[in-house]
């Protein structure tokens, strides 16, 4: 059986640069003359790499949630409520004000600004940041059940208001908003919780 010819790149390069410049310009801003300036392809391939734009994409996202999000399931291994939600916010304003990244989130800008022609890329991103709310909403799930968090506090609610806190982290950053001037944000947040007595 014959072989197809080796990768002549290196994935990972490629996956990284391809990240800054849809991190930075959105899925439909990024043009294949940006992805082949970025990465040293040409796009011929880039497609036989890739399949498509999309699945460049695709693959990007999934190294995006694997390092620049893997601040959310170290979140939630934390022993208390408010240590969780402590650091996903952090991790969300540190990721989003990386020295080597540009600014905001890429599941949240990208998701944004997504037309008719990149529905299934939109709906992608919608569904990952929906994941996050699903292990934000188990992790307080289980804190109810160990008495960590109060019993009138819907788990749901309560996963939905941490992430959009840390959306409007990825915003202000991608604003121009600091590092730190997010973290004082975290600081006072965390001070107190509007669902504690």
């Amino acid at each position: 059986m014959a072989r197809g010819r080796p990768r002549e790149f290196d994935l990972d390069h490629v996956l990284q640069a391809a990240l800054n410049v849809f991190w930075g310009k959105g899925y439909e801003g990024s043009t294949m003359a940006d992805l082949s300036a970025a990465t040293g392809l040409n796009p011929g391939s880039i497609y036989a790499a890739f399949g498509s734009k999309a699945g460049l994409f695709k693959q990007v996202v999934d190294r995006y949630v694997a390092t620049a999000f893997s601040y959310g399931s170290h979140s939630v291994e934390a022993d208390s409520v408010r240590e969780v939600i402590r650091r996903w916010l952090t991790g969300a304003s540190e990721s989003a004000t990386g020295e080597t990244t540009p600014a905001g989130c890429l599941l949240v800008q990208g998701a944004l600004v997504t037309g008719d022609a990149a529905r299934e890329v939109g709906q992608d991103l919608t569904d990952r940041r929906k994941a996050a709310w699903v292990m934000l909403t188990e992790r307080f799930a289980q804190a109810q059940q160990s008495c960590d968090l109060s019993a009138d506090v819907e788990p749901r609610v309560a996963a939905r208001y941490v992430v959009a806190l840390a959306e409007g982290i990825a915003v202000e950053a991608a604003s121009g908003a600091s590092r730190e001037t997010l973290l004082k944000l975290v600081d006072l947040a965390v001070r107190r919780l509007p669902w504690e007595a």
